[in-house]
């Protein structure tokens, strides 16, 4: 088989003509109105949006840099302003158990006047219910009442004191009370003339004094009776006054509420709770020398009772909410339990609910992202829980572990109609599918952002419009045909496939902005290719300083790599290393050894443990193509050991195993290899070279190595065909290409590659099971039988041992 042609240099690079594009700068673009290319992920969110049954939530999966977060909040914006707000939520007190306040639904809109109602008629009553006990119909009223007990008491101990009098006795008032004494003309005795009195008056009056003072006793004994029903027809004259004011005032809100019965009743409620509490609460006067104004309704604990606490208001013609929370911790999700101090204690009720992102989001969407959920203790867990009961139930996260046993709120819970839409890296979908049991019934919705998009004149045209629309968002200048057309070719290169563009919108406006920042240095007023090229080569420069350490160090010889000459036994390979977004290749030295054995390849890297499996696995796979290929009738008997020259960190991957391979075959066969080629590709045990990534950094890896230790023209490096379509180089290496300084050659198979490296036909098997003489693939395969002779001879001359 010949060897493989070197790559021409439009092969290298797919160039963007600047002259199809159509356009003078980008202010003559319309802005890309959609997202690009995201057809498929936009086709799920409209199918979960649509879809009103529980679990219908969405995932929606791609990089950090595809805009992922605002294509979700543009695509929800623009759905829900079609739809109709939901409703009003608050929280009211619960007269019956003040500890479990009471939610109240009201429409969109609502909520806020009940509040402001509320208000008004508590700042009302603070006036006018004072005022309706000032009037002259409550004094005349009260009066009566009054005159009412004291009318009870005149008949009763008047009555008394008459009767007494008639037998001598007086009753007499005194600062302890009521006393009886007897009397002489009018007079009460004194203590030394009753004693003067004979003994049988003494004891007459002593017995008058004691049947008087046992009718006094059973009479005092009525008193707190007649003040109790004293004091409870002045409460019943209150309640009555209390009332009439109070109705009087709710008359109105009443009507405006009288199409809500929740509503109503509460207004109920309230109205029974004043007139029970109206003494305290309205009534009581501060204390004449306490300075200041009055107090506020805040200060006044008891009045907070009847506000109304406003979860969520709405307005119509609001659309359904659309809500991105960036700190989903428990309490933000599902809302808090706030506390005041008050003389050195915390108190709480009802008024210091705060609702959370679910509340706000009720009736619409809600945003979050998915790792940040994840790590937030408790958040996941509260959100599921909200999600799979359709409640909102607001707890501390104390009340979820039963880690406290003071008193606190108990809401009731609010019921939840939400589309939760989860925003993240694919892996957390799919690690989610396999260790949650209850994702899959949460979260039923995938919508998978596409990467990239493919390169086609209408996909450029596209593309152009998206660049207008990012200048437009980022404030900056237009930028002309040229300057757009570097754009997608960059784009192509950062989707590493010359056919496609990426979707990767941070990359592009980093891009853009860091252009413009030079056009502004120089005093343009339009961003051109030059700005765009000086951009790349900026940012390139900016994070290549370990890059550039590691090519010098192979231009003095401390790390060895050969670009010219030819070794049996040794080949370039090339890697990727990526540090942070920068990407670059690097080339290794792979060796070989071989020698007679039992048909094992040994993995130098595995067996020190610095060999990943996909690694490992391509090593195997040599093997299997040495047995497929190779003296088929034959055991493969020999022991070979591949390694990589001077790597001290792990290594995974199988794009090396076609050079593995070629290092091997060229040891078994002692055909020296080309060092001024490098080698990447993956094989199968066919023999069939097979695609890579990171395609462009390999080649732009090995030719700046060849670059400082000096281009001799003859130095190149061979991919696979397959990869061919995935280049976009360099402009530095593209021109060392066209000046025929440096050659990119692309192989489908092995044999392809084997020939281009070592300048010999590898010859193919004949029809009598032979490879042709003086080619590689002859003397690999005698090199095999050979081993396998001496293989034999070692095992028969130990069976003659053994029976010796």
């Amino acid at each position: 088989m010949p060897p493989a042609q070197a790559l021409s240099p439009e092969d290298l690079y797919k160039a963007c003509d600047p002259d199809r594009l159509g356009f003078a700068s980008t202010d003559e673009l319309a802005p890309l109105d959609r997202p690009l290319g995201q057809e498929r992920a936009v086709a799920a969110l409209d199918l979960g949006i649509a879809l009103k049954r529980p679990g219908y939530n969405m995932f929606v999966l791609g990089t950090p840099g595809s805009a992922r977060l605002d294509l979700v909040l543009d695509v929800l914006k623009e759905r829900a302003r079609g739809q109709e707000a939901p409703a009003d939520w608050c929280y009211v007190q619960n007269f019956k158990d003040p500890s479990r306040p009471r939610a109240l639904q009201l429409p969109q809109g609502r909520a806020s006047s009940l509040r402001d109602a509320v208000k008004r008629l508590v700042d009302d009553l603070r006036i006018v219910l004072p005022a309706s006990f000032a009037t002259e119909e409550y004094r005349n009223r009260r009066q009566i009442v009054d005159e009412h007990l004291k009318e009870r008491h005149e008949t009763a101990f008047g009555g008394l004191d008459r009767k007494a009098r008639a037998q001598g006795i007086a009753l007499v008032r005194t600062p302890m009370g009521f006393a009886l004494a007897p009397v002489r003309e009018g007079t009460v005795m004194k203590a030394e003339d009753f004693a003067k009195l004979p003994e049988a008056e003494q004891e007459r009056i002593n017995k008058l004094l004691q049947s008087f003072q046992e009718e006094l006793e059973a009479t005092m004994r009525q008193v707190p009776h007649w003040q109790r029903e004293h004091a409870e027809e002045v409460r019943q004259l209150n309640r009555e006054v209390t009332r009439l004011t109070v109705t009087s005032l709710t008359e109105g809100l009443r009507r405006a509420h009288e199409d809500l019965p929740q509503v109503t009743g509460h207004i109920g409620e309230v109205e029974n709770d004043i007139v029970e509490h109206a003494d305290e609460l309205f009534l009581k006067q501060r204390e004449e020398d306490e300075p200041g104004p009055p107090p506020s309704v805040d200060e006044i604990p008891g009045l907070r009772r009847y506000r109304v606490n406003v979860m969520v208001g709405r307005a119509p013609g609001d659309g359904a909410p659309v809500q991105q929370e960036d700190n989903p911790t428990h309490h933000n999700l599902v809302g808090r339990v706030e506390h005041y101090a008050r003389f050195g204690t915390l108190f709480t009720d009802f008024n210091l609910l705060k609702p959370g992102a679910l509340h706000r989001a009720n009736g619409g969407y809600l945003v979050l992202d998915a790792r940040k959920v994840l790590t937030t203790g408790f958040a996941w867990d509260s959100l599921k829980r909200a999600l799979r009961t359709g409640e909102i139930r607001i707890e501390s996260i104390e009340q979820l572990l039963s880690l406290t046993t003071t008193t606190t709120l108990d809401p009731e819970p609010i019921p939840l109609d939400v589309k939760v839409v989860l925003v993240g890296d694919r892996i957390l979908y799919y690690l989610l599918c396999e260790l949650d049991p209850e994702f899959a019934d949460l979260f039923k919705v995938e919508a998978d952002l596409e990467d990239d998009v493919p390169r086609s004149d209408e996909g450029t045209a596209l593309y152009a419009r998206l660049v207008a629309r990012q200048v437009r968002a980022l404030a900056l200048k237009p930028l002309d045909r040229a300057a757009v057309a570097l754009v997608v070719e960059q784009a192509a290169r950062a989707a590493g496939d010359g056919t496609r563009l990426s979707a990767d919108l941070r990359w592009l406006g980093d891009l853009l902005a860091e252009a413009d920042h030079l056009r502004a240095r120089d005093g343009a007023g339009t961003t051109g290719a030059a700005h765009v090229r000086a951009a790349i080569a900026a940012k390139r420069r900016r994070a290549s300083r370990i890059y550039e350490r590691i090519t010098h160090e192979i231009a003095q010889g401390t790390i060895l790599i050969d670009v010219a000459g030819s070794t049996i036994g040794q080949v370039n390979g090339l890697a990727v290393t990526a540090l942070g977004d920068f990407a670059f290749g690097r080339p290794s030295r792979i060796t070989a050894a071989v020698r007679a054995g039992r048909g094992t390849v040994v993995d130098i890297e595995r067996a020190a443990k610095l060999g990943g499996a996909t690694h490992s696995k391509g090593v195997m796979i040599l093997a299997g193509y040495l047995g497929a290929t190779y003296l088929p009738d034959k055991p493969l008997s020999l022991a070979a050991s591949l390694g990589f020259e001077q790597s001290y960190g792990m290594i995974d991957g199988d794009s090396a195993s076609s050079a593995e391979l070629y290092a091997l075959l060229s040891a078994i066969a002692e055909v020296p290899l080309r060092q001024d080629l490098a080698v990447t590709g993956s094989v199968n045990q066919k023999g069939e070279v097979q695609a890579i990534g990171g395609a462009n950094e390999k080649i732009e890896g090995f030719f700046d190595a060849c670059s400082a230790k000096g281009l001799t023209g003859s130095q190149g490096v061979v991919i696979p065909r397959a990869n061919v379509r995935h280049l976009m180089l360099r402009d530095d290496v593209v021109a060392a290409a066209r000046a025929g300084r440096f050659r990119v050659h692309a192989v489908a198979t092995i044999d392809e590659g084997l020939a281009l490296l070592t300048g010999l036909p590898t010859g193919t098997r004949q029809a009598d099971g032979r490879f042709p003489e003086g080619t590689v693939n002859a003397r690999v395969e005698a090199r095999l039988r050979g081993f396998a002779a001496a293989m034999a001879a070692a095992g028969q001359d130990a069976g003659k041992a053994s029976h010796g």
